[in-house]
């Protein structure tokens, strides 16, 4: 496996069309907003996304996801006290923290990725706290255009138990995007990537997971088809530095909107600005 030598920054335009991307649980679950009615979806959000994806192709993941749970372990602190180094490090009084990042990030793709912080508490003078940054890095996707949001109340039917008379149904909200275009950029770190010991294939599986990056993940608020993504942008500088800042990367892509208010993806305009001496690539969402 070959350590990552070279920077990456990449793009994602995705299409969202009455689904509801990522609620807001302080705002009645409502598709997230910032302050121009422009729709976000968090970092947070799209990594949850990339890790379940990994995890369907068969990688090790640390933060699994309660409905994805693919081993026994119920906790975070369960699942890194399996591995017989890493709960030896944990009990010992002068573990190594370094030792202990090392083992981690080996162990499971979304940590020598993402980065995660271990802090779990032992007995007298025992335990860890140990905090590894990734190399991955993922901006909050944000539309290109405001999004309308439209609310529809549901009723929620409340099973009795046998031989008790039905429960009264409850009344509930739905929330949904009309239709709207996001796009979502990260960049990969190659000082990190040699600390935390992410290699090129690492690289390219992160590649492969952005363009399926809603396969399995329907829900309610979700329906298949609902989220799509468009385009995937890889840029693959030529050194560790780049040739170019992630910003002026970034901007070298821009989404416009034809219209007032778009409604389907032919309503958006789509323009690279290729920089010299850096290569990109692009690929359709499957």
């Amino acid at each position: 496996m070959t350590i990552l030598n070279h920077k990456i920054d990449f793009a994602v335009v995705f299409s969202v069309t009455k689904a509801n991307p990522n609620g807001d649980p302080l705002n009645g679950n409502r598709p997230r907003q910032n302050y121009d009615g422009h729709g976000e979806i968090s970092d947070v959000a799209i990594k949850r996304k990339i890790r379940n994806r990994l995890q369907d192709m068969g990688e090790s993941i640390f933060v699994q996801s309660n409905d994805r749970n693919t081993d026994e372990y119920k906790s975070l602190r369960e699942r890194a006290e399996a591995n017989a180094e890493l709960a030896k490090i944990m009990k010992a009084k002068d573990g190594s923290n370094e030792a202990f990042a090392k083992l981690a990030c080996e162990e499971w793709i979304d940590v020598r990725s993402f980065g995660q912080v271990f802090a779990f508490k032992g007995g007298a003078d025992k335990g860890v706290s140990v905090g590894v940054r990734g190399p991955v890095s993922i901006h909050t996707a944000t539309s290109i255009a405001p999004i309308d949001i439209t609310s529809m109340q549901i009723t929620k039917s409340v099973n009795s138990e046998p031989g008790k008379d039905k429960g009264s149904d409850t009344m509930g909200m739905k929330h949904r995007v009309d239709y709207g275009v996001y796009v979502c950029k990260g960049s990969i770190n190659t000082q990190l990537a040699e600390k935390t010991g992410f290699t090129i294939e690492d690289a390219d599986k992160i590649k492969e997971v952005l363009v399926t990056l809603f396969e399995n993940d329907a829900s309610s608020a979700r329906p298949d088809g609902s989220m799509e993504v468009i385009k995937v942008y890889w840029w693959e500088h030529q050194s560790k530095l780049g040739q170019y800042s992630s910003a002026k990367v970034h901007r070298s892509l821009t989404v416009t909107a034809n219209k007032e208010e778009p409604k389907t993806f032919e309503d958006y305009t789509i323009t690279l600005n290729e920089l010299e001496g850096l290569k990109v690539e692009v690929l359709d969402g499957q």
